[in-house]
């Protein structure tokens, strides 16, 4: 007679313990230090712009006043409001160009990392020396072949320039070859997707997280850029805020009480920087392997 036998009890193992996680007090410290340097001089034009013309340069550093609504209101009256005319102007230049720079960074980004064509590692080599130039290099060429066609002091002047960026560009190669998966661009293809319509509609969203990078990283370049507008514009209704407050500046030496207003303009210039920061931190992807297909 056969006997069944019961299969051996299984026995139940303990669970790993997580391994404690080391804390590097060198790293710490290197870490503090280097937010220190980079948010000290943000807390310096917070306090500064607090502070009277005469407080401004006779008061400890680190000491705020109450005085900040009273510069807002100066600066805001400065010439019928021209410098809120700069800040719109940025946000024309900043936004405009970083969002037509994202979609084209990202169609050269996909085509370089997805298709195969006579050039492309010449293609993809002169990108990477365009990342190595700096863009001041370029602003004097750049003026002399828009200046041929008329278009100088003009917002085309400052938009032009920056519809390509060779960083971003280059980025997005690398965003598309981590997360736009061979197999799903094949099934849509099967599916009778043509090559525009498999960009948009299936590569374009998997690489959403390397465009806000993308777009961050441009709009912040070209919020901060002096140089290129400096040379292109003439008329000050067309500067950007960063050309404006240069000029400011300038008056400081026979106008003291413009040292408080470039200050106070300083401030509410990194205001739109934060924001942006805050609202689209929540795109970015840390593992940029997570593609479409999960497994």
């Amino acid at each position: 007679m056969a006997v069944l036998m019961s299969p051996p009890a299984l026995r139940s193992e303990p669970a790993a313990l997580p391994k404690p996680r080391r804390v590097s007090p060198t790293a710490t410290v290197l870490l503090l230090l280097g937010a220190a340097y980079c948010l000290l001089p943000v807390l310096w034009v917070l306090i500064a712009s607090t502070k009277s013309a005469s407080e401004l340069f006779n008061t400890f550093t680190f000491l705020p006043s109450t005085h900040l609504f009273d510069n807002i209101a100066f600066l805001s009256s400065y010439r019928d409001g021209l410098y809120w005319r700069w800040m719109v102007n940025s946000a024309i230049f900043a936004g405009g160009g970083a969002a037509v720079s994202a979609l084209v960074s990202a169609m050269a980004g996909f085509a370089l990392a997805k298709y195969e064509f006579r050039g492309k590692r010449v293609v993809f080599n002169l990108v990477l020396a365009g990342v190595l130039v700096p863009g001041v290099i370029l602003a004097v060429p750049q003026y002399l072949l828009l200046a041929k066609v008329g278009m100088t002091n003009t917002y085309w002047a400052v938009l032009l320039p920056s519809f390509i960026s060779p960083y971003g560009i280059y980025l997005c190669r690398i965003f598309a070859a981590a997360t736009v998966p061979d197999e799903v661009l094949e099934a849509a293809r099967m599916d009778g997707a043509g090559d525009g319509r498999a960009f948009f509609r299936v590569a374009l969203p998997m690489m959403r997280g390397g465009l806000v990078t993308v777009f961050l990283f441009t709009f912040v370049a070209i919020w901060n850029n002096y140089m290129l507008p400096f040379i292109m514009l003439g008329d000050d209704k067309l500067f950007p805020v960063t050309v404006g407050l240069s000029g400011l500046l300038n008056q400081g030496a026979t106008q003291p009480a413009m040292y408080t207003s470039v200050v106070t303009g300083a401030f509410l210039s990194i205001i739109p920087l934060v924001v942006l920061f805050l609202s689209l931190q929540r795109y970015w992807r840390v593992d940029l392997g997570a593609g479409a297909v999960k497994m």
